[in-house]
């Protein structure tokens, strides 16, 4: 009976150090850890000035976020975006799961505004209804828009499903409602 234990105690000890690892694993690399919180506003990195292409960084150190969040990169000047104006916007579009551009008003021929109308109603993803509301023209603002505001499972035009997208855009001239 002390045998039986004795090598029950041995098993389970090489059992325990090899799941564990030995000294011989001293060398490896340690594993990565995946992202745990979301990312801010504050997160993404924005270049270039109001009416040039700009340049998006999309940060692999944290989670896309699951509220619409949007930040005023340069306030502008003119009158503010509401609910029923018109707005003439340029634009750039990254995804957030690959990090690549999809979309640039600044890559379209002719080069010119895309326009927004109306407001809060227009024909455009629900994440720029709500999101250009409130920026003035000459300014430059920053949304980062989840699934339910963008596409949504279905995807649109090259843009997977269930895609956080990340837009910088220019509010060109901004037209009253009336």
């Amino acid at each position: 009976m002390r045998t039986a234990g004795l090598a029950a105690l041995t098993l389970a000890t090489l059992l325990s150090a090899a799941a564990c690892g030995s000294s011989s694993n001293a060398g490896s690399q340690p594993t990565s850890t995946a992202p745990t919180k979301p990312c801010t506003a504050d997160d993404i990195q924005v270049g270039g000035a109001f009416g040039a292409k700009p340049t998006i960084t999309v940060p692999s150190t944290c989670l896309p976020p699951t509220q619409q969040l949007s930040k005023d990169l340069t306030p502008g000047t003119g009158a503010q975006v509401k609910v029923g104006d018109s707005v003439a916007t340029y634009y750039d579009l990254v995804t957030w799961s690959d990090k690549q551009e999809v979309d640039s008003s600044w890559a379209h021929q002719p080069f010119q505004p895309f326009p927004v109308e109306p407001v809060g109603q227009a024909p455009v993803i629900q994440g720029w209804n709500d999101g250009l509301v409130g920026m003035k023209q000459g300014g430059r603002r920053l949304l980062i828009i989840p699934p339910d505001k963008g596409y949504g499972p279905g995807g649109n035009q090259g843009i997977k499903g269930n895609e956080t997208l990340v837009f910088v855009v220019d509010a060109v001239t901004v037209t009253a409602a009336g």
